[in-house]
């Protein structure tokens, strides 16, 4: 409980490269109905303002994303909406109990412009060094694809 008077604390912006993959890596996103629900879920969290999604890429087996938290959301949270509203919503539509996820994820803290653009880059080129698509814009699950509106960089990421 905060003191009176006192504010309570909120952390500052900060941008992270997230990846997280599969149970068993399992190639569950082959499925496109599984790829589309997930989009969903990700899409959804971001319109409910948890965070700012930047750039992302799903892959058969894992994702990679690049997203900035609501200074009152941590990190954590914003993954376990994503991950757990991703399995809830599996077991809820496609009435299944799949086990989707290994536990925890991956994530590095972006510390500047050049290495935004740089992650920006990563996860574009994911699908296509994977032999999923000739070109980058060609991937239907990643955000080169024209068909995604992202966030651009915070503030703080510019110069």
């Amino acid at each position: 409980m905060a003191k009176p008077g006192r504010l309570p604390s909120v952390r500052p912006e900060q941008t992270y490269f997230i990846t997280s993959s599969t149970w068993q890596k399992r190639s569950l996103f082959q499925s496109d109905s599984l790829a589309r629900l997930f989009l969903e879920t990700l899409f959804d969290y971001r319109k409910q303002g948890k965070y700012l999604l930047h750039a992302f890429v799903l892959m058969p087996n894992h994702f990679h994303l690049l997203i900035t938290p609501q200074p009152e959301i941590t990190l954590e949270r914003a993954m376990q909406l994503i991950k757990g509203g991703f399995s809830y919503r599996v077991k809820a539509e496609a009435k299944s109990n799949l086990e989707v996820w290994q536990r925890g994820f991956t994530d590095r803290r972006v510390r500047n412009r050049e290495e935004y653009e740089g992650f920006v880059d990563y996860i574009h080129r994911n699908p296509v060094e994977a032999g999923l698509a000739a070109r980058r814009e060609d991937y239907p699950y990643c955000s080169a694809h024209a068909d995604f509106q992202l966030d651009p960089p915070p503030p703080y990421l510019s110069g």
